[in-house]
């Protein structure tokens, strides 16, 4: 039998030897500890101590840095990259309401904005998931980041599913089957903005993730990030409630409160028709949930994009780009 220590063993070793002995990670100890499991250099026992151990501790920024910096060396990146102003992580699905961010962002790409929105299915049926709805619009699922953007260069939009760029982190995400919780890699997804767009755009479930994700950003040297509780976890205001807006400007974190704009909260929608998104882009259904909620969404992106002054503003300038929309798309 040989004794010699894995040298993964060390990581694990920092994070399990107890609430007073164990500590987070340094950032180069995450990043080599993310490159060797990119690697296949870990046994299936030591990656799932190390998930599960930091899934209870939580994620230091430090930490999530590390991760996304190792992620993002291990990326199939093209040479030449077309600029891309905005990157959309999705990755959460969406059970209560209709994915009305889709439709936030073929606004924002109608009006000049060049996006890369990445994602992947999940295996659970009652959630529908960005890949499901992307074909509704004529937007294909790209088979690498090469093609993905020379997509956004011709239609200043484009979807990747994480198994096509990187398929050793969708294996990863799927542990969750064997683990039963979801583990540091649907963190590291969000933030992971795989051809550098200098503003980002995030979704978060749980609200103390907002700040993580934030700090994480000031440490990747990350321009412009707005991250915030979005609805059912997705990039999507929720116009039932306040809405507080994390940013990040070229290394300055701050908060902004948007009010709710109803008083009353909307039912969960019964029938989860992806079809009614199409209608309500071409004028033939109206909703008032789904079109505050894309109106919403837009304007914490144009805010985050400097594009505006204030809240107001970019509300006003949202609802205008609905109102002059392409219909016929």
């Amino acid at each position: 039998m040989n004794h010699i220590e894995h040298t993964f063993a060390q990581y694990v070793r920092i994070l399990g030897r107890g609430k007073k002995g164990s500590r987070s990670l340094t950032n180069d100890e995450a990043f080599a500890a993310m490159r060797m499991i990119l690697n296949d250099e870990v046994e299936a026992v030591q990656l799932g101590a190390f998930l599960m151990l930091l899934r209870v501790k939580e994620e230091s920024p430090e930490e999530l840095a590390g991760f996304v910096a190792a992620a993002r060396a291990s990326l199939p990146v093209p040479d030449k990259v077309a600029s891309i102003d905005l990157d959309w992580s999705s990755y959460a699905g969406k059970r209560r309401h209709l994915p009305w961010f889709i439709l936030a962002a073929l606004l924002l790409a109608e009006n000049g904005i060049r996006i890369l929105m990445h994602g992947t299915a999940g295996r659970r049926d009652n959630r529908i998931y960005t890949p499901d709805v992307m074909n509704l619009f004529g937007i294909q699922n790209n088979e690498s980041l090469a093609h993905a953007a020379q997509q956004v260069e011709r239609n200043n939009i484009a979807f990747i599913s994480l198994e096509h760029f990187s398929p050793k982190l969708k294996q990863i995400m799927e542990l969750r089957s064997l683990l039963g919780l979801r583990s540091p890699i649907n963190t590291l997804l969000r933030i992971l903005n795989p051809l550098g767009a200098p503003h980002l755009m995030q979704g978060t479930f749980h609200p103390g993730y907002r700040t993580i994700h934030q700090q994480a950003a000031i440490h990747l040297q990350q321009a412009h990030l707005a991250v915030f509780k979005g609805e059912g976890g997705e990039c999507e205001r929720n116009p039932d409630g306040d809405c507080e807006v994390f940013s990040v400007h070229h290394g300055e974190a701050s908060e902004e409160i948007w009010p709710a704009k109803f008083r009353m909260r909307h039912l969960k929608d019964e029938t989860m028709d992806i079809n009614r998104l199409l209608q309500v882009w071409q004028g033939n259904a109206d909703d008032e949930y789904g079109v505050a909620a894309v109106i919403g969404t837009t304007a914490i992106a144009f805010r985050m994009m400097g594009k505006t002054e204030s809240i107001e503003d970019a509300t006003a300038q949202a609802q205008a780009m609905w109102e002059k929309r392409d219909k016929r798309r």
